[in-house]
């Protein structure tokens, strides 16, 4: 059975691909105490929000995919929590804490509205 939505064509899968590349680039700066904590976790959360896209993708229904994407959007909101943090002890800057809440937010809307959508029909 083929896939109903193609994963890779999603601009909301390919922005969460980004951000997960820009979460591996900046907790690199992160103390090596941070390895299995806030690294790792925020890691996890950056990689599980395309992960989850592209997992929907393949199940049968709208109604099933729109699960995948609570989740994706669950892991987006629990990865800007993580960011507020990383930004409040002191690990990133301001200027990346503001460009990398620029994009999760920009995710968490884009998300929303896919999902919006989905239920729509």
């Amino acid at each position: 059975m083929a896939a109903k939505h193609n994963f890779r064509k999603l601009t909301i899968w390919n922005e969460g691909i980004e951000l997960a590349k820009e979460t591996y680039a900046t907790t690199k700066i992160f103390p090596k105490s941070e390895t299995y904590g806030l690294s790792n976790q925020m890691q996890r959360c950056a990689v599980s929000v395309p992960s989850n896209i592209a997992e929907g993708t393949a199940k049968s229904s709208d109604k099933h995919f729109l699960q995948y994407l609570e989740t994706a959007l669950g892991s987006a909101f629990e990865w800007e929590t993580q960011l507020i943090i990383s930004y409040e002890i002191g690990y990133i800057s301001e200027e990346t804490f503001t460009h990398l809440e620029t994009k999760i937010q920009k995710i968490q809307g884009m998300l929303t509205r896919f999902m919006e959508s989905l239920s729509n029909h």
